[in-house]
């Protein structure tokens, strides 16, 4: 069955000089613009389109592809504020609604925030929430501990920064696991850190453990042989320099080092490492 706000594959029952219409089972026949027919696109064909309500409240399909369907989470830009709500540009003709009392704080127009796409569900029309806890749970119980995930910030706290995990979930990234800024909207990896007793999730952006300084060892070592077999990277290097080249801290970084000198790999000096070959 079709689905507004999802992309659906749909066959083509008519054409039209203004464009052709696909199936959309109980939604009826819905229109696909001319501009957007793929080339050579006949009665019979499928298509994969997405859809949405055009400005008259009609169900419309388009190939475009919206920064987000329902059931997702993005950062998005306010266009406008008016009495309805704000208005976001999720790459559609028309904008997505964010009612004012779906807003976790007033927006403003010309920020950007982190909502979910939902389908409302007396109206049948596409919006969105910065209310995400409404969604998205934050019982962790179903994830295990250093598992890797990705992470979509949405907002900060006094602890550190609140994620959405793999779109589903919640969970906080603590400062100290932080180094550097993060900003609300920015996509990355990282790991379940833990899952609290209450089943709260705490994540981290990297993993801890011999298993993983070994493999910086690795690293060191072959950034090492394509320099000579020599890395100005020492104990006295600043850790936005360390970070910049093997994106870990520098107590990873000096652990790291640390047992590559014991395996007798490296020579510590104090203002550069060199390779013992």
């Amino acid at each position: 069955m079709a689905e507004i706000g999802k992309f659906n594959t749909l066959p083509v029952t008519k054409q039209v000089a203004f464009g052709v219409y696909v199936d959309g089972g109980e939604l009826g026949e819905i229109l696909l613009p001319r501009l957007e027919v793929p080339a050579n696109c006949k009665v019979g064909d499928t298509v994969e389109v997405f859809l949405y309500h055009d400005s008259e409240d009609r169900p419309i399909a388009t190939t475009r592809r919206p920064r987000a369907q329902v059931g997702q989470c993005v950062s998005l830009s306010v266009v406008q504020v008016n009495h309805a709500g704000a208005f976001l540009d999720w790459g559609l003709p028309k904008d997505l609604l964010v009612p004012f009392s779906e807003q976790r704080v007033p927006m403003r127009e010309e920020s950007s925030y982190v909502v979910y796409v939902y389908l409302d569900k007396p109206s049948g029309r596409i919006a969105a929430t910065s209310r995400l806890d409404a969604w998205l749970s934050e019982d962790g119980t179903s994830f295990e501990p250093m598992q890797p995930v990705n992470l979509l910030v949405c907002g900060r706290t006094d602890l550190g920064y609140k994620a959405v995990v793999n779109q589903t979930h919640l969970g906080l990234i603590f400062k100290t696991e932080v180094l550097q800024p993060l900003r609300v909207g920015q996509k990355l990896k990282g790991f379940i850190r833990r899952i609290r007793e209450d089943g709260r999730i705490d994540l981290c952006l990297q993993l801890q453990g011999q298993a993983v300084r070994d493999d910086l060892g690795e690293k060191i070592l072959a950034h090492l042989r394509a320099n000579d077999g020599v890395s100005s990277l020492c104990d006295h290097s600043s850790p936005d320099d360390i970070y910049a080249v093997y994106k870990v801290s520098k107590g990873n970084y000096k652990k790291a080092i640390g047992t590559l000198l014991k395996k007798k790999q490296i020579a510590i000096h104090p203002d550069h490492i060199q390779l013992i070959i």
